[in-house]
C-alpha cells in the first residue's frame, strides 16, 4: 500500500495503490490495548481474562489496564475504504507496484499498468527478502487458523487462550491461540517460530488434535480459514531512502521476536501524522531506546534458532514469573530498564547470557 502526497501539505493529494480489492474477511488482528483505540468502533471482541497454558503450568492472567482484542480483515476494510471515501484528497488505484523511483525533488511509481509521480511514497512492499542478510537471524511465525461453530457449548466468551503450549513441540516452539466470539464459536489458530514452513497437511493435523485433545472432541463445522506467514528476523530495514518512507514490516514494524505489527504500525502511522502537521513533512527520528529493544530481539532469536532452551520453556518461565502488565509492556517496546532486568532475570540464566555476548 502506498501513499504519495503531493508538496503543499495544505492542498495535498493523495493516491493510494492497493492490488485487490479487499473484499473478503482473509485475516485477522488481535492485539492488547489500554483504553479505547484509533479502531475501537470495529473491534469484533475483546477480553479481560486470557489463559496462558504450557507442560506444568495454566494460569488464567487478568489483564488489568489491558484488552485483548480482535479486529477482523473485512470489517478494517470496509472501515478504511468508508473513511478514504469521505475524503476528495484521495485516489483508489488497484494495480500492482513494480519498482518505485527516487527522482529529483519526488518518487516515481511504476505499476504493471502505468506510472504515477509525486512527493513521497509511503510504501509497504517487501522489494527484497531479508533472508538475504546472512549476518542476520530469521525465524518466520507461520500460522493457520479456522473458525469453527461447535454442536454444543464449549466456550467461555469472557476468557480467551493466549498461548497453549502443551501441543507437541517437535518442529519447534508451537502454541495455539483460541480466540472465542461466543459458546459455541472461535478463532482456534495453529501457530509456529520456525526457519520453515510446513506442509498444508500438518497444520491441519495440529488443528484437528487441538480440538480433539483440548476442546473435548466436539463436532464442529469450519467457518472460515486463514494463512500467514511474518518474518520474525534481525534484518535491518531502512526507514528513509531520499523521498521513499518505508512503513508496516517493509518499515521495521513488525518486532523481530514475536512478530507483532498491528500496534507498531498504529505508532508509526501517529509519528507520521505528527511529523507531516508540524514540519511538512514525514521524516522522524528513531527512539534513543529502539536500539536496546532490538538487542533484546536479537537474544531471544538467538535462543530460539540456535535451541539454547525450548520455546515453550522460555515463554512459560516469562508467564509463570512475570505480571502480564510487565510482559505486555516489554513487548511493546514501553519498559524502563528495572522492569526489564526484572524480567530478564526469571528467564534461564546461562542459556540467555550466552546468547547476550554474540549478540553485543
Amino acid at each position: 500500500m502506498q501513499l504519495l502526497s503531493e508538496p503543499k501539505l495544505s492542498s495535498k493529494k493523495i493516491l493510494l495503490i492497493e492490488q485487490s480489492e479487499k473484499k473478503i474477511n482473509d485475516r485477522t488482528w488481535c492485539f492488547w490495548e489500554k483504553g479505547a483505540g484509533f479502531f475501537e468502533s470495529i473491534v469484533h471482541k475483546q477480553w479481560r481474562s486470557a489463559w496462558f497454558h504450557a507442560q506444568g503450568y495454566s494460569s488464567l492472567k487478568e489483564l488489568g489496564e489491558y484488552k485483548y482484542k480482535m479486529i477482523r480483515g473485512i470489517d478494517f476494510y470496509n472501515h478504511c475504504y468508508q473513511t478514504i471515501s469521505s475524503s476528495p484528497q484521495v485516489t483508489v488505484v488497484h494495480d500492482t507496484v513494480v519498482d518505485i523511483q527516487q527522482e529529483p525533488g519526488g518518487v516515481r511509481v511504476l505499476t504493471e499498468k502505468g506510472e504515477y509521480s509525486g512527493e513521497y511514497a509511503f510504501n509497504s512492499i517487501l522489494f527484497e527478502d531479508p533472508l538475504k542478510q546472512n549476518n542476520a537471524h530469521h525465524l518466520l511465525q507461520h500460522f493457520k487458523g479456522w473458525v469453527i461453530e461447535t454442536s454444543q457449548d464449549v466456550f467461555n466468551s469472557n476468557e480467551c487462550t493466549l498461548m497453549d503450549f502443551r501441543v507437541p513441540q517437535e518442529h519447534g516452539t508451537t502454541f495455539v491461540y483460541v480466540m472465542p466470539l461466543t459458546k459455541r464459536k472461535a478463532l482456534v489458530e495453529y501457530t509456529l517460530f520456525t526457519e520453515k514452513l510446513l506442509e498444508d497437511a500438518s497444520y491441519v493435523a495440529g488443528l484437528k488434535k487441538y480440538i480433539q485433545d483440548f476442546l473435548g472432541g466436539v463436532e464442529y463445522t469450519i467457518v472460515e480459514e486463514e494463512f500467514g506467514v511474518i518474518p520474525m528476523t534481525s534484518a535491518v530495514f531502512p526507514h528513509v531512502e531520499g523521498n521513499k518512507i518505508f512503513i508496516g514490516t517493509a518499515g521495521g514494524q513488525t518486532k523481530a521476536s514475536s512478530g507483532f505489527t498491528f500496534m507498531f504500525i498504529q505508532k508509526q502511522s501517529a509519528l507520521l501524522v505528527e511529523r507531516l502537521k508540524k514540519t511538512g513533512t514525514p521524516f522522524y527520528t528513531s527512539s534513543k531506546f529502539s536500539q536496546r529493544y532490538f538487542w533484546f530481539d536479537k537474544v531471544l532469536l538467538n535462543v530460539l534458532i540456535k535451541r539454547r532452551v525450548p520455546g515453550d520453556v522460555v515463554f512459560k518461565k516469562m508467564f509463570q514469573k512475570n505480571p502480564v502488565d510487565r510482559i505486555f509492556r516489554f513487548l511493546d517496546n514501553e519498559t524502563y530498564l528495572l522492569e526489564e532486568l526484572r524480567l530478564i532475570s526469571t528467564l534461564p540464566t546461562l542459556p540467555f547470557l550466552k546468547a547476550g555476548l554474540e549478540e553485543i
